[in-house]
Formats: C-alpha cells, structure tokens, sequence
C-alpha cells in the first residue's frame, strides 16, 4: 500500500538548484533512509513532506487517512506543560482512556469513577499499550512526568519528543537525526524497536549501525539524482561502488570517443549538411558525458606533527568526585605511543570530567597528570568555534598563520588548507554564521589540527556531520600516526578507528576493554551477572580471553601492530624509492643502506609476532 509519493518536485535558492525533477514513493512497511551531503537538500524534501515548505515545482501526495508524524531537529513543545500533559495533548483516543485511569489511582477512594477508567481500559484493550507506553519512558529516561517543558534540556526536549511519536504510534514516522542527544543504551533499544516493530519509516541519519540494523531501503540524492538501493547500509555500499566504476567506465569510453569526435570536428568545413549536423549534436552529448567525472572529495592533510618522546601522559591514581557522587576513584594509566582509545559510558559517568582532567582545565581531588616535554594536546571540545562578530571562514585558519608547515619541509598557504578541507574558494570569503553544523565542525576540526597535535582528543566529532564527511574523516583518522582518544555515540565510527575502550562504568569505575565497540558488545551480551564484580575484572583483563581468543594485553598488542607494520612498509618503500631514483648522495649510502636494514629486521619481527598472535586468535 502506497502511503506517500513524491512527484518530479524541484528545489532552487536563487541561482543555486538543489534538486530538480525528485521522485520517490513510500510504501507500507518499509523503512527507508534518506543519505545525502550536508547542503543538498535533505531538510528542504523532509519540511515538504511535512508540509512546511512547498517544491518550485512537482507535488507531494499523502494517501487519505493516514497518520504521519515528524521528529524535527527542532521541538514544537509548549514550555507551560508538564511531560505528562505534553503526552496526553493528543487526538489519540486509548491515550485519554490511560489519562482517566491515571487520574483514577490518584483517587482511589472515589470507587465509582475508578471502576469506570478499569471498564474503559478494559473495552478499549489499553493494559498493553499502557505497558509499552510506560516502557517507552523508561527507556528515554522521562522518569518524572511532572517536570514542566521549560526546565528541560535540550537532550530532554528531543527524547520527550520522540516518546510522543512513538507511544502515538502514527502510520508513518518521519525522522530528523532521532539518535541525535540518545546515549548508547537508547540508541540500541531504539534501534531494537524499530527492528521488531512493523512501522514505516522515512529517515535522516548519520549513524550506520543504525542503518545497518533497521532500514529495509536507501535513498542516496546524490550530485542532483536520486538513487534507490532495496537493502541496508552494507547492501548500498557495495551497489554505489559499483554503480560509480559503472559510470566512471562510461565517462573513460565517453573521454576516448571524445578525442576523435574532436579531431573530426575540428576538420569539419562551415558549411552544415544534415548529416554532419547530426555528428555534431551527437558530439555535444558525448563531450557532457566525458566531462561528467565525478569529484570525490578527500581531506588530504600532512601536518607536521611533533615529535613525540618515550613519555607521553602519565596519570597517577587521579581521583575527582562532585559532592556525593565519585567520578575517577584512582585511576592511573600510562599512554603509549600509537594508542587509539574509545571512551563510551552512560551520559553522567564522567567522561567529560576526565578529559578535562587529562587536559588539565581541571584539576582531580587526589593524584596527578604528568605530560611528556614532547606532548603537544589538540583537544575538539563540544563547545566548538566562538568567531568573532562578521568574521570570514579564512580569517579563522589566518589566525593560526598565513602558512602552515607541512611535513617533508613542505608548506601550504592558509587558502589551500581550507580546500584540503572541503572549502572552496567561495566558500573561504563566506562569514562564518552563514555555514552548517557540519561545516562549522570541520573548520574546528582544522583549527585544533593545524596546531600539529601528537596527541589527539575528539569529544564527539561526528555530530552534525553527514555520512559522506563521517568517512572522510575516518580516512583521515586511520592514518594519523600520533595518540588518539575519542569521545563518540557513533558506534560505526568507533569500530573504525580505536583499538581499546575505557569503559566509565559509574561510581569512579572505568574499565579497560581490549577491543572495539561490536567486541565489548558481543562480551556484555554473553557476560554473567558475576563479571560484574569488581575483582572478577581485575582476573578477567589479565587472563580471559576476548572474542577473538586473545587474552587482553595480547588483543592491544594485534591491534597495534598491524598498523606498525603499515607504517614500516611505508619507511621501507620510501628508501628503496630513493636508491631506485639515483637521490641518495655517495657520503649517504652506507648509512640509508644500515637503516633500510634495520627497518627491513622490524618488520620482519613484527610479521613473525602478527602470525604468532593471528594462529592463536584461529585456535
């Protein structure tokens, strides 16, 4: 059954067009993402169906009694009402029936009207849904229902809004970013729900695992036209890859006919006969197929990081509590080089306190932070860029330097930085208000970068960025070659990226876990109640093995060591190429040989020590 279809519809600001000639349906039972880039459109055809904007052109058709609900990034919540009343301030009819037998407990003496609300729940079948429904608020933390609006936080505001979808339960939901102020444990029930649940679904976000897990069909606008994939987040990967080597061979056969259409038309005479008029119309097609390549856009960055000494950040028995609540209960850790850790736990377990701690904007109760001489701290705080009233985007980098020092002795202007971060020559002269969430977040990212950081920390990176930025990002990520500590709800992200995770527990309680998100998720799942002890962790990080059959220093040292092994090879071929080239000076040949030689013996030792440990991971 057809619940929605969108017909030709066409967007423009200006000169600028969005999207012209869209079309897509929405049929029961189907649960569809919408992926594009940030700036394309995506908000613009989500407001049209809500009908909060209207296309230039083309039409939105919603079959006849159907009930739609839209989560928005922003809330349509009435500040004077309580969660409870901002619950019930609906047409639902079982809602109201839940209403009267509410207000009945709270007077139980009046037996004549409770009997009633018992009766009503009983002829309308509400005991259910009563049951999902206080479920629902449990699991979004609404706990207590006579908070007015206008005392929540944001977080709060999003999470009521989403429970009043979803315990309405519409025919078909719209969502805007619903993971978006969710902390992990909702995220996955969230994600269960929608799983189980036969609801129809047309959403907007950057989290994969969630695509992964719930959607049935993806919608990508990309470059102007759409493109529909009948499968989940791994299903459009491997088909857009494809679709893109299927156009880009194209575009090569198009470029080759091009050169000799070109050449033909260049010998062609004036005068037109009607069939070298055809060639010639034929030709201005081939070269708008030729000239078609897409551009795929890649930060490309070799900051010249730091050097980085044998000491990096020592922390020795840190303790920190506010009032009665114990954050860091001594807690040490020495950081090695290379390191790249996960920090995930329930909002309020104080992770933003040990980053802060780390960094030393605040100081612990008991303990100390020690930071290596060579140490220098890039840390992307939540809180972002603070510009200064009429500032341009280039006046941003411009304050760290008219040029920035590139490794190799290279230097590159602040202008083409900018561009290796996806701002193009207009976009640079553009004042910093007038740019996206996700654009803001990048040009912080390049602040805190071009700072040549060896100590990298991220407190959520990923939000506000779309899915094709995410995995720019993580590009670049996995080639940084200095300590890594990230903050993330993206748990697609930080599979990606780190090889171990501080777990906060709560109560002062962090645990090292030694792998990535889907691994500690996969030990929680099989873990009995027992483990939850504190000495059973103490046994199980030294002795038990994870799920890869590795006990847990041995699980940090395979994760490390891959990467090692990268960066080894890549020394290697460097030499090499120089002796190939003819560029290393007679006076320098003994000495590059020796160390090609030594390079040569480490990688082989740490191949030998990666077989060791991969034959015991097949055990």
């Amino acid at each position: 059954m057809n619940y929605l279809s969108v017909e030709n519809i066409s967007k423009s600001f200006g000169e600028r067009t969005l999207f012209k000639d869209i079309s897509f349906g929405i049929n029961k039972d189907q649960k569809i993402a919408f992926i594009a880039k940030n700036g394309s459109g995506k908000t613009q055809i989500m407001r049209m169906i809500n009908g909060d904007d209207e296309p230039d052109s083309g039409q939105i058709i919603i079959r006849k009694g159907i009930k739609m609900a839209f989560l928005s990034q922003n809330n349509n919540l009435q500040d004077e009402l309580t969660i409870e009343e901002s619950i019930f301030a609906s047409d639902n009819e079982i809602l109201h029936v839940i209403e009267r037998y509410e207000k009945a407990l709270e007077n139980p003496e009046d037996e004549e009207k409770y009997q009633l609300a018992f009766d009503e729940m009983d002829r309308f079948n509400a005991w259910d849904f009563e049951t999902q429904f206080k479920q629902i608020l449990s699991k979004l933390k609404l706990d207590d229902l006579k908070l007015k609006v206008k005392s929540l936080s944001g977080g709060q505001k999003k999470r009521l809004s989403l429970a009043i979808i979803l315990i309405n339960r519409p025919d078909l939901l719209i969502l805007d970013e619903p993971t978006n102020h969710l902390d992990l444990e909702m995220i996955e029930w969230l994600e269960s729900y929608f799983a189980k649940e036969n609801i129809t679904l047309f959403m907007v976000t950057h989290d994969r695992f969630f695509l992964e897990r719930v959607c049935n069909e993806i919608i990508e606008l990309d470059n102007g036209k759409l493109y529909a994939y009948k499968g989940n987040y791994s299903y459009y990967l491997q088909k857009k890859e494809e679709r893109i080597a299927m156009e880009n061979s194209t575009i090569d056969k198009a470029q080759n006919l091009f050169v000799k259409e070109l050449a033909w038309m260049r010998r062609q005479p004036k005068a037109r006969t009607t069939k070298s008029k055809s060639r010639q119309d034929d030709f201005y097609k081939i070269k708008s197929v030729a000239e078609s390549r897409r551009k795929e856009n890649v930060v490309e960055l070799e900051i010249n990081m730091e050097r980085m000494g044998s000491k990096i950040i020592e922390l020795h028995k840190i303790y920190k509590k506010f009032k009665d609540k114990v954050i860091l209960d001594n807690f040490s850790y020495d950081f090695q080089r290379g390191e790249r850790i996960g920090i995930i736990g329930k909002n309020g377990t104080g992770k933003s306190t040990f980053l802060n701690i780390l960094t030393k904007t605040m100081q612990p109760d008991a303990g100390k932070v020690v930071i290596g001489e060579t140490i220098k701290v890039g840390y992307y705080t939540q809180s972002g860029i603070n510009p200064k009233p009429g500032q341009k985007v280039i006046d941003i980098i411009k304050e760290y330097g008219e040029y920035i020092p590139l490794t190799k002795g290279k230097i590159i202007s602040a202008s083409q930085l900018l561009e290796r971060f996806l701002f193009d020559a207009k976009k640079q002269y553009d004042y910093v208000e007038k740019l996206s969430g996700g654009e803001l977040k990048r040009l912080y990212l390049c602040t805190v970068l071009i700072q040549n950081p060896n100590f990298l920390i991220l407190d959520e990176p990923t939000n506000d960025l779309d899915i094709v930025t995410l995995n720019v990002l993580e590009s670049f990520l996995l080639d940084y070659p200095g300590c890594l500590l990230v903050v993330s709800h993206d748990r697609y992200f930080m599979d990606k990226i780190v090889d171990h995770l501080f777990v906060f527990r709560g109560e002062g309680e962090v645990e090292d876990f030694p792998g990535n998100y889907s691994d500690f998720r996969a030990y929680e799942d099989s873990a009995e109640p027992e483990k939850s002890e504190a000495k059973e962790k103490v046994n199980w990080k030294q002795n038990h093995p994870t799920t890869s059959g590795l006990n847990f220093n041995e699980q940090k040292e395979f994760n490390k060591i891959e990467r090692e092994i990268k960066d080894l090879e890549y020394e290697k071929k460097q030499i090499e190429n120089l002796f190939a080239e003819g560029k290393v000076a007679d006076a320098d040949i003994t000495k590059k040989a020796e160390e090609l030689q030594a390079i040569i013996n480490k990688l082989e030792a740490k191949e030998e020590r990666w077989f060791e440990l991969s034959s015991k991971m097949e055990e």
